[in-house]
């Protein structure tokens, strides 16, 4: 395991090396291992993502976020293939160069497809899911997924797509905007971020999903969440995954768009922190 200390930047937090990549990655707190994988937006970081609720959540457990390939600050190979089978490994390489046998595994939306594979590749390496917005089963392309991955750098696309993500718009701040603008274009990642979902791209949500035959596998106990009024991901994939899942339950967060842990932060944290402490008979 190779580790490294940098501070110049609060994206910024230790450096893992593996085969092919420099993960950048958050470890904060102790107890039960829990680890997130964030969402696909433009300049999207684990910090970026997971910012307001990484404090309340490493209370209670030892929280490891890491940028994924193509995103944030984890450097990569020239050449590498982006799919689901490099993002899981991924997963498993930051699980193994830090020795958890086991953790609790938290996905947002294209991070809760990569969790849904890893739960059902590697399930000893799993103990329980929690999906925000994920994409699990396939759909129709919605509009607003196709504004997130056919993103193009401006301050009006970054606006307007901040709009779909939120359900209040008050969110939507200039600020952010521009913060997220930013994002988007530092370091040459608008090239890279161009080139992880060209169209056509009702492909991407293919390669993301899986059959339910292949869900239905799954038994890891699940905590399903979505905005009732998520505009890039159909809230109708969570009560599919619902229906196919053995072991899961489903929380719908009424006036909440695609931004779950931003829109209903306490409840998000609740929920979250409720679930993964409850024993296991009540998961049954």
């Amino acid at each position: 395991m190779n580790t490294t200390e940098t501070s110049s930047s609060p994206e910024l937090g230790k450096s893992l090396a593996l085969p092919g990549l420099r993960v950048n990655y958050h470890d904060r707190g102790e107890g039960r291992p829990l680890l997130l994988v964030h969402g696909s937006g433009p300049g999207v970081s684990a910090w970026a993502n997971w910012r307001g609720v990484i404090d309340e959540l490493s209370c209670h457990h030892r929280v490891i976020a890491p940028d994924m390939a193509g995103f944030g600050y984890t450097a990569f190979d020239p050449g590498t293939s982006f799919d689901i089978d490099h993002w899981v490994g991924q997963v498993i390489g930051v699980l193994d160069a830090l020795e958890l046998e086991q953790v609790d595994l938290l996905g947002n939306s294209f991070g809760g497809g990569i969790a849904l594979h890893v739960a059902r590749r590697h399930p000893e390496r799993v103990r329980r899911l929690v999906l925000m917005g994920a994409v699990s089963v396939s759909f129709p392309l919605t509009e607003g997924l196709d504004m997130v991955w056919g993103y193009t750098p401006s301050i009006d696309n970054m606006r307007r797509l901040m709009g779909v993500f939120a359900w209040d718009q008050s969110l939507t701040t200039e600020s952010l905007v521009r913060l997220r603008y930013e994002a988007s274009i530092q370091r040459g990642m608008d090239k890279v971020y161009e080139s992880l979902f060209p169209a056509p791209r009702q492909r991407w949500v293919d390669m993301l999903a899986q059959p339910e035959e292949e869900l239905a596998r799954i038994d890891n106990p699940t905590l399903i969440l979505h905005g009732r009024d998520d505009k890039v991901i159909p809230l109708e994939a969570s009560l599919r995954l619902l229906r196919i899942l053995k072991n899961a339950d489903l929380t719908v967060f009424g006036n909440c768009g695609h931004w779950t842990q931003i829109e209903k932060r306490r409840e998000f944290v609740h929920a979250v922190l409720e679930f993964l402490a409850a024993p296991a008979k009540e998961q049954a």
